[in-house]
């Protein structure tokens, strides 16, 4: 699985911020990491040098192979707050959708009562 930090210009890209969130996001997605092959980190600091509540925003993408890309936002006060609630929400949805896929590949046809001697 590869992990790909983008930043905005208000953001400085550096290596420590990198290395953060490839940790945060193999910690929290490592489970899937066979069936993910990519996920994409979007950072935003939306007032620039001035401070607000919920100005730093972070979007995830994961891209599971042979299924379409899962997405999730989170608004927070600063880049780490806002990279954790959007990779437990990106986790989440993972969960539903390849869980749901388990499912289905997984689940055994019963027998027919008819069928049973």
């Amino acid at each position: 699985m590869q992990v790909h930090l983008n930043t905005d210009k208000n953001i400085e890209g550096s290596e420590d911020l990198a290395s953060h969130v490839r940790n945060v996001v193999e910690k929290a997605l490592g489970r899937y990491a066979d069936r993910v092959t990519r996920v994409e980190v979007h950072l935003g600091d939306m007032n620039g040098k001035k401070t607000g509540p919920q100005d730093h925003s972070c979007t995830m993408e994961a891209r599971p192979r042979g299924l379409d890309p899962v997405a999730a936002t989170h608004r927070a006060g600063n880049n780490h707050q806002a990279i954790e609630g959007a990779v437990r929400a990106l986790e989440s949805m993972l969960r539903s959708r390849l869980g749901k896929l388990d499912n289905k590949k997984g689940k055994a046809d019963l027998p027919l009562a008819e069928d049973q001697g």
